[in-house]
């Protein structure tokens, strides 16, 4: 089950094409859903998870806590509304494109895909366009 939840005044739009999108993804990747709560929040909520459970104190688009098990998918994906919103500036990308490219991503990262590495990156970029290719709504 995919939930969408706030943590600021953002609302997002079009939540069951959204969950649709998600849940195909999950089983291309042959994988299964299980519980995915996306929780869209401001820079300082953000800010503060990455400090208290990351150690890192800098600014970031999303974080994601995995509890999956084996290939059921499970976990905690919570996104700056305002990073997002930046990045779709900076990148020349509409919000709703960006916002899509970073759910997406969270879900790629429990499917097992990486990014640490410059190849792991591109491989994770290749799968984001994949699945972003297949959105069916504007």
């Amino acid at each position: 089950m995919i939930s969408f939840n706030y943590e600021t005044d953002f609302n997002l739009d079009n939540t069951e094409q959204f969950s649709e999108w998600i849940t195909k993804t999950i089983s291309e990747e042959d994988c299964r859903e299980g519980e995915i709560n996306y929780i869209f929040c401001s820079d300082d909520y953000l800010l503060q998870l990455n400090v208290d459970f990351l150690d890192h104190d800098t600014l970031t688009d999303i974080i994601s806590f995995d509890y999956s098990v084996g290939k059921e998918l499970h976990g905690d994906i919570y996104i700056s509304v305002e990073r997002v919103k930046e990045n779709a500036s900076d990148f020349k990308v509409s919000f709703k494109d960006e916002i899509s490219r970073v759910m997406i991503h969270g879900v790629l990262h429990y499917c097992g895909y990486k990014d640490k590495s410059e190849d792991d990156k591109k491989v994770m970029r290749s799968r984001e366009d994949h699945y972003l290719s297949k959105r069916k709504w504007n």
